[in-house]
């Protein structure tokens, strides 16, 4: 119970900082377009190329790992299906998706699972498996499907190379993977950048919000309301399902992947709708009412599962 009042509390107190800014014009004009530059750019890729690059490979080989792969599977799933059938776009599907399936693993999963299961490492699997599977691809068909010249074959099948989120994932997984351990002259300020990643994240956010309608009553009403369904009752239905059911988990490992795909949609989904111009509204919209629904159905799950 801890854990999730501390991690929504640190959220939200960022977030209201960012409001404070965005009202007063602290940053100007362009405070939220610099901002979400910087975390996608610079900030993000650092953040995540030094915590890749000391995890532990050996946790994608596990049943709970395919419980959420499956999970988010089923989730986005949905969400592309009625998309389609909407004729909602390629891009704003995209992000719809993700903000159905894609949980905030770093910044507020992390405190969750120190307090509320007692193991931050529980979380890794999750950071890795959205890292290194579902951001490239979400991005590579966010690049491929904007608007103007596409430009030749060879350059759109190296766009996941391309992308600066995608490139630290990789290449922080690639020094996983060979054991290397890098010196602290290249570690050290690799880390200080990204630790401004979160925070960036958050203030950007926040400054989004002003000016902003009541969320659930604009034009992307229906993508959110079904964004927001998905990610805080069918995701967590759909991972205690395949838990129970295919994989045969119980006990802490149940509890374990129920709470992490309850985990609210990441506030970093906002950045890269942000990037690529499309679904604004639904992404900032789906992460805010997804955040404040979590709320309850994490304390439910503790209380039935812990």
């Amino acid at each position: 119970m801890q854990g999730v009042l501390t991690g929504f509390a640190v959220i939200a107190v960022v977030i209201g900082v960012g409001y404070v800014i965005g009202r007063r014009g602290y940053l100007g004009e362009n405070g939220r377009e610099v901002l979400t530059k910087l975390a996608f750019h610079v900030a993000s890729p650092a953040l995540l190329f030094t915590t890749l690059a000391r995890a532990d490979l050996s946790v994608i080989f596990s049943s709970r790992l395919l419980v959420t792969a499956m999970s988010t599977a089923a989730a986005a799933g949905v969400f592309v299906a009625i998309g389609v059938v909407r004729g909602w776009g390629v891009g704003r599907t995209t992000i719809g998706a993700l903000c159905s399936s894609y949980v905030n693993s770093g910044n507020l999963g992390i405190p969750i699972a120190v307090y509320v299961l007692g193991d931050a490492s529980l979380v890794a699997p999750v950071l890795l498996f959205q890292q290194i599977m579902v951001t490239p691809i979400a991005l590579t068909v966010l690049d491929l499907s904007g608007d103007g010249e596409k430009g030749p074959l060879w350059q759109r099948l190296i766009t996941p190379l391309r992308n600066p989120i995608a490139v630290g994932s990789l290449s922080g997984v690639a020094v996983s993977a060979t054991g290397l351990t890098l010196p602290g002259p290249v570690m050290d300020p690799l880390t200080l950048i990204g630790n401004m990643s979160v925070p960036a994240v958050l203030l950007a956010f926040g400054i989004s919000l002003c000016g902003s309608t009541l969320p659930g009553r604009g034009a992307d009403r229906y993508p959110v309301l079904l964004s927001v369904a998905l990610k805080s009752m069918g995701q967590p239905l759909a991972a205690w399902a395949l838990a129970v059911g295919l994989f045969g988990l119980h006990g802490a490992p149940l509890l374990d992947v129920v709470v992490t795909s309850a985990l609210p949609a990441a506030q970093n989904l906002f950045t890269y709708a942000s990037r690529y111009r499309v679904g604004e509204t639904l992404a900032r919209e789906s992460i805010l009412l997804s955040t404040i629904l979590s709320v309850p159905v994490l304390v439910v799950i503790a209380a039935v599962l812990g």
